[in-house]
């Protein structure tokens, strides 16, 4: 089959071959006829790996005989920065194997506070070039301070370490390159732990299910965020605003891990959770860099509203939402769950225009991640007539379309 065959062709090409009537085929899956039928017609898209993971099962078939390009892979090509981690984690393996020099600078706490605090700017700005230039020696640094300093000043070191590493998982999340921040992610519970600090080691937990989430490993995210939401719950009636934040925020990204799987119950009570945290808070706060509070909760709910399907819901939801304060990363990932409901409702021009402001914010973003291609995708399989040229511009800019310029 020609990869250009839409979708809905694809389905309804595998459902006869197997045999199956729409109202069989929709009864295996739960959903109804009129569902199936606009799937097929290309009325309706498919744009949850979810379902269309359950479709490919009940077809028997491969997921990538549905969608050659589903909506969460790896890309062939690795991103600078993670070949610039993936090469400083080597060497930082073998600095308790080799005997340095006694006279090599010690690296100065505050000078590394302040390159992690940009490294962390660079992460939520989504500027991954900029960081690939900074991490390898930020990482190297940080490591060799924990091992050249001692009393408080090491103490302070492992706690910076683990906050340098959680940075580096953020980052290699976002880029999907689910190995190397996992890896990282252990480390910063470990030197959290080293530190004394069980809350930054909570929070690395977080960041290792934002990586299995980017990974679309399903289980172990779910897993991962709500077992470490559950520790901390009994601590929240009496704990510290920075304790409640973690809590919200655990809860919060188990809420979209949660409609992933399919479990909207689930997805419905974390969020519920969430919500109750940020009322506690009162306002909008930055604990561990999960910018977690009122705000942030808002935009997730549109996130869930999505992910389960329900556009006008996710519409309602983002309407009244003012982001302004929230980072650029943060922001862009917003507008794009806009530019998915409105997707969803077949709005092109409203869709290409939430994904373009995502693109003003956040370029490196946007153009880097599989489920942008996959929505333009789509979004130029539902134009019968003549593409619109905003939408086509778009297509080569994300390499949906070949670029003509190039």
């Amino acid at each position: 089959m020609d990869v250009a065959t839409p979708l809905g062709e694809r389905i309804a090409y595998y459902r006869r071959r197997r045999g199956l009537s729409q109202v069989k085929l929709a009864g295996l899956l739960g959903r109804s006829e009129s569902w199936l039928s606009q799937v097929e017609r290309g009325v309706r898209s498919i744009d949850r790996i979810s379902v269309l993971i359950e479709v490919a099962g009940a077809l028997n078939v491969p997921v990538t005989e549905l969608s050659p390009d589903p909506l969460i892979q790896e890309g062939p090509d690795e991103h600078p920065a993670a070949r610039a981690v993936r090469r400083v984690l080597t060497e930082t393996a073998t600095l308790d194997l080799v005997q340095e020099s006694p006279h090599g600078r010690t690296p100065d706490l505050e000078e590394l506070r302040a390159q992690a605090g940009r490294a962390w700017e660079l992460t939520h700005a989504s500027s991954y070039v900029e960081l690939a230039s900074l991490l390898p020696d930020l990482i190297m640094d940080s490591e060799r301070a924990t091992r050249r300093l001692t009393g408080d000043d090491r103490t302070a070191a492992f706690s910076l370490l683990a906050d340098v590493y959680q940075a580096t998982a953020a980052a290699m999340a976002k880029l999907r390159q689910v190995d190397v921040a996992w890896v990282v992610g252990d480390r910063s519970i470990e030197a959290a732990e080293r530190a004394g600090e069980p809350l930054l080691a909570a929070a690395g937990v977080f960041r290792i299910a934002h990586a299995f989430l980017s990974g679309n490993r399903i289980e172990d995210a779910l897993r991962t965020a709500l077992a470490a939401a559950d520790a901390l719950e009994p601590q929240v009636a009496t704990g510290p605003p920075e304790l409640v934040a973690l809590w919200g925020a655990l809860n919060q990204v188990g809420a979209v891990i949660a409609t992933r799987a399919s479990e909207e119950d689930v997805a419905r009570e974390r969020m519920r959770k969430a919500e109750e945290a940020a009322a506690r808070l009162g306002e909008d706060r930055n604990d561990f860099e999960t910018e977690f509070g009122p705000t942030n909760v808002a935009l997730h709910a549109v996130a869930v509203a999505v992910e389960l399907g329900d556009a006008g819901e996710a519409l309602r939801r983002a309407a009244p939402v003012d982001a302004s304060r929230l980072s650029v990363e943060r922001r862009g990932r917003f507008l794009l769950d806009v530019a998915r409901a409105y997707a969803q409702r077949r709005k092109t021009a409203e869709a290409v225009r939430a994904i373009e402001e995502a693109e003003a914010l956040t370029p490196e973003q946007v153009r880097s991640h599989p489920m942008v291609r996959e929505m333009v995708r789509d979004l130029l399989r539902g134009e019968r007539r003549r593409v619109n040229p905003e939408l086509r511009r778009l297509a080569e800019r994300v390499g949906v379309l070949p670029n003509p310029q190039s």
